[in-house]
């Protein structure tokens, strides 16, 4: 149970890093130029494929501690 639980974790921590930054909105606010940060965007192609696997990843990890808590 702690082998899969340490190879989702690392698998976690670097799905995360190959995602793209949509936290760019955050330095227009603070400088006050035009910002778009509640504008629609879609994931698409890679993009949506590493949102997936994030979300899968992070409710695997999730569910592997909340098991291994009452074992």
């Amino acid at each position: 149970m702690e082998t899969a639980l340490l190879v989702i974790s690392i698998l976690l921590i670097i799905i995360v890093l190959l995602q793209s930054g949509k936290a760019e909105g955050g330095a227009q606010i603070i400088s006050g130029t035009q910002s778009e940060l509640f504008a629609n965007r879609k994931d698409r192609g890679s993009e949506l494929v590493i949102t997936r696997i994030t979300a899968v990843l992070g409710i695997a990890f999730f569910l592997i501690c909340f098991v291994s808590m009452f074992i």
